[in-house]
């Protein structure tokens, strides 16, 4: 293969991989639907890599998806629908589309006036798209559950649908957690998991207010409590005892054992 630019040279392996006569059978069975999950599952990983600070292994994450966004222009590219230079180019055109204080005459502004000026552009390209039906229409539903509560309430409160106050949301997060453990008692299960999902969704809200991002903090909750979990599973170990041979007493002991070797 020639010398050539990086991306040229993706692009090519791409194209080849695709090959009808010579390329890879599972690449080409492959279509924008069974591809997501990949694309979704290599966004995350890259997202892992930086909650670990591991910039060697974000280097190839970010690889890993950068491919994926090859492997659907090639898709497409076949289909006669768009090309990767399209891709890039549209990109390239938003980007300073809604930079006009970087990239047009536009005075230079605050962060938060930048944002304010970003969803007017925003707004303006939804209307050019024909959507313009709802303020919520455009937040994917195919986003996680706890991030697309984040946008859903962001979008709405810049509407002025918000509360006042983080100390509403803490009340109406109590309101809700009562109302769960009344279907609870209740042996209600349909309606105990519509209550749980009004918990998360003051969560998420909570989050916003915190400006927090949720899918974070459970990832670095999930990181936690793998490593005390671990830390219980090493000390029952020493014991010669595995978890199954414990009890919930002595492992609340090594919990809490795990909790105070993290702070020394």
């Amino acid at each position: 293969m020639p010398d050539t630019r990086p991306i040229d040279r993706l692009l090519a392996i791409m194209a080849r991989l695709r090959d009808p006569r010579d390329g890879c059978a599972w690449d080409l069975e492959q279509t924008f639907a069974t591809i997501a999950p990949y694309t979704v599952e290599e966004a995350y990983e890259v997202a892992d890599a930086i909650e670990r600070r591991d910039l060697d292994d974000l280097k190839e994450e970010l690889g890993d998806l950068l491919f994926q966004v090859v492997f659907h222009a090639q898709m497409a590219a076949e289909q006669g629908a768009f090309q990767f230079d399209d891709v890039v180019n549209a990109i390239s055109e938003k980007m300073i589309r809604r930079h006009p204080h970087v990239f047009g005459e536009a005075e230079t502004r605050s962060s938060a006036q930048q944002v304010e000026a970003w969803e007017v552009v925003k707004a303006a390209e939804r209307a050019r798209k024909g959507r313009t039906q709802s303020l919520l229409d455009d937040v994917p539903p195919s986003l996680p559950a706890l991030t697309r509560a984040v946008k859903l309430t962001k979008r709405a409160a810049r509407v002025g649908f918000d509360w006042p106050h983080i100390d509403f949301v803490l009340e109406k997060l109590e309101e809700e957690i009562a109302e769960l453990r009344v279907e609870i008692a209740a042996g209600e299960a349909d309606l105990a998991r519509q209550e749980l999902g009004d918990v998360l969704f003051v969560m998420a809200n909570l989050a916003r207010w915190l400006e927090v991002e949720p899918e974070d903090a459970l990832r670095s909750a999930n990181a936690k409590f793998v490593r005390r979990f671990r830390y219980i599973e090493a000390a029952l170990a020493e014991r010669g005892k595995t978890p199954g041979e414990s009890d919930l007493a002595e492992m609340d002991t090594l919990w809490d054992a795990a909790k105070v070797a993290e702070k020394s």
